[in-house]
């Protein structure tokens, strides 16, 4: 199977217990390929690739769909990179066309091919649109706060699709996770989905009466176990490490490490040893 997850809340959230169990699941089931799919720029996906805990992605689409990278070696996957770069106008010329537009605040995030935005109940969604519209660009809002500005039809689910077509990855043997508005687009791709638990209510408004997406009762990585041992075609991969669990897993952290260090250092300063704030 291909698990093509979001990040936050979603493939990093939810009990340590359960993020460790499918973290564990993946790394030694040949048969799972992962994907990230997020709206962060890669270079906040970077650090996670770095981390022993979290298995490494065979694919990254992030900037919200409008970035495609190759996972183990992090070249751009092509030709689907260069297609979305044809129609991006640049940052520059966005952030002039937006510049006067009231309510909005750029968010200070690493982003390409996509413009991101703050927004409240003072912004003029409208004048948003329309700029966009004239520049033959996409608007996607998410979490009642975040705006991004996109390449025409580009986003996760769009750039999922060609990317599957591109991998031959069987359409049934793909599942996808979120829990966001900005993850509406994976489940138009009629794929097999879950939305985890605390999701974003819009999202549970949007996918609530399609059959191929599943409503977990857990939060995070235990929304993506419980969906894989509910759709029929992933339980025999859940199957054996669902005997393996411990019975004393409660979900709680299991061990505690504590630090300490002395409220203050010795610093010499002119010959005199004095203690000062670390």
């Amino acid at each position: 199977m291909l698990l093509a997850t979001d990040l936050d809340g979603t493939f990093l959230g939810g009990r340590q217990s359960d993020r460790l169990r499918l973290y564990r699941l993946i790394r030694e089931e040949e048969k799972i390929q992962l994907l990230f799919v997020t709206g962060r720029g890669l270079e906040s996906v970077m650090p996670l690739l770095a981390n022993p805990v979290i298995p490494n992605p065979d694919y990254i689409i992030c900037d919200v769909g409008a970035t495609v990278i190759d996972g183990q070696t992090l070249e751009p996957v092509q030709p689907l990179q260069s297609e979305i770069e044809r129609g991006w106008p640049g940052i520059i010329e966005i952030k002039r066309k937006f510049k006067k537009i009231r309510g909005l605040k750029l968010q200070q995030v690493s982003q390409e091919r996509r413009c991101s935005y703050f927004f409240d109940e003072t912004t003029d969604l409208e004048g948003v649109k329309k700029i966009a519209d004239e520049l033959g660009l996409d608007v996607l809002l998410s979490a009642g706060k975040f705006l991004d500005i996109l390449p025409k039809d580009v986003n996760k689910g769009s750039t999922l699709r060609k990317l599957a077509a591109l991998k031959d990855f069987p359409e049934d043997e793909i599942l996808v996770a979120g829990d966001t508005l900005n993850d509406r687009s994976l489940y138009d791709t009629q794929y097999k989905g879950v939305v985890v638990a605390d999701a974003e209510e819009g999202l549970l408004s949007y996918t609530k009466h399609m059959d191929n997406v599943h409503h977990a009762e857990a939060r995070g990585a235990g929304g993506i176990l419980e969906s894989m041992e509910h759709f029929p075609d992933f339980q025999p991969l859940v199957k054996g490490d669902k005997k393996n669990r411990t019975r004393n897993q409660t979900g709680d952290t299991q061990l505690l490490l504590l630090y300490h260090r002395f409220p203050y250092e010795v610093r010499e300063e002119n010959g005199v040893h004095k203690r000062v704030a670390p």
